[in-house]
């Protein structure tokens, strides 16, 4: 059965907006990579998982909204995003918007995520 990456995006950013580790996690292969230019690169599924739990350590209140979910290839989609949330430390506010390339696998996973910020 081929690939839905838009359904897998989907469902990959609903896990994030439910701040669901477990989840978020099962996404990603044991090599993936994450880039962004806010935080550079990760590399495994270990140091993305502690990115993403430091920073919802410090944004716990951040909310997403995608406006367009579209499958760039049968393995991976693109997403363009904005989001909002509190520093826990400081109390200053953040607003981001950009769009992040999700490339899977053929299991459904994770290989890749490229996030752009605009």
């Amino acid at each position: 059965m081929p690939l839905d990456p838009v359904a897998l995006v989907e469902r990959f950013h609903a896990a994030i907006n439910a701040l669901d580790f477990e989840t978020i996690e099962a996404f990603f292969t044991e090599e993936a990579r994450y880039t962004s230019g806010k935080v550079g690169g990760l590399e495994g599924r270990e140091a993305i998982m502690n990115g993403f739990r430091r920073y919802f350590s410090e944004y716990p209140d951040q909310v997403a909204e995608d406006s367009l979910i579209e499958a760039v290839s049968p393995v991976s989609a693109r997403a363009v995003w904005r989001l909002s949330a509190t520093s826990s430390t400081t109390g200053k506010p953040l607003q981001r918007q950009g769009e992040e390339t999700i490339t899977f696998d053929h299991r459904g996973r994770i290989i890749l995520v490229e996030v752009t910020d605009y």
